[in-house]
């Protein structure tokens, strides 16, 4: 008897445990949910769609409008800073110090300060063998020549930058200086035709008198 009840025990116990592998081995596997990734193509899937580098336009930056109030400001504060590196002999940061000073009186129109400011920034730049800012100053010499009618001087300045660029093989630079070297001979073509024209029509006016 007792060994009817092990074999009915045991006969019970195998078919439970076949049971559920049974349903071990025919349990259908889970939906996996669609994710965007899988349009990119295989090579992509361990990529998150937040770590793509995404290609963003270069904007430039434009000045914003200052008022007098704010602009007096910036040059005592600026000037205060620049006063303090010379003092401790911080030539580099001074000659930074002294173009910020030049662009901010370019920016009210005073250009005689403006020109005295680059060229100390210049002279520094020159001593701290800063080329970069040494070209950057040379152009705005150019640009602020030009704005005063010194064509000539403008035209030099920019012939210097433009050798700079062209022996450190700063491609970007020496295109933006040829632009504008272009630009300000065209403008001294044109006031120089017109005012050979505006001259012999006041010759014309009077030989007709």
């Amino acid at each position: 008897m007792r060994k009817f009840l092990l074999l009915i025990c045991c006969t019970v116990i195998s078919f439970t445990a076949s049971a559920q592998w049974w349903k071990l081995k025919f349990k259908k596997p889970p939906l996996r949910q669609f994710e965007p990734m899988d349009l990119l193509g295989p090579a992509y899937k361990t990529t998150s769609l937040l770590k793509l580098k995404l290609r963003t336009p270069h904007l430039a930056l434009q000045p914003l409008p200052m008022s007098d109030r704010e602009l007096e400001v910036a040059q005592s504060y600026t000037m205060k800073a620049a006063q303090h590196s010379m003092r401790y002999r911080i030539y580099g940061q001074a000659s930074y110090q002294f173009g910020l000073l030049a662009d901010l009186y370019v920016r009210q129109s005073r250009y005689s300060e403006a020109k005295w400011y680059f060229l100390q920034s210049t002279n520094l730049a020159r001593r701290q063998s800063d080329h970069k800012l040494i070209l950057a100053n040379l152009i705005k010499l150019a640009m602020l020549k030009y704005e005063i009618g010194d064509f000539a001087l403008a035209n030099q300045d920019l012939l210097d930058a433009r050798n700079m660029a062209s022996s450190k093989g700063w491609l970007i630079d020496l295109i933006e200086i040829e632009k504008k070297l272009n630009y300000i001979q065209h403008t001294r073509y044109a006031a120089t035709r017109n005012t050979r024209y505006a001259a012999g029509v006041t010759f014309d006016m009077a030989f007709q008198e």
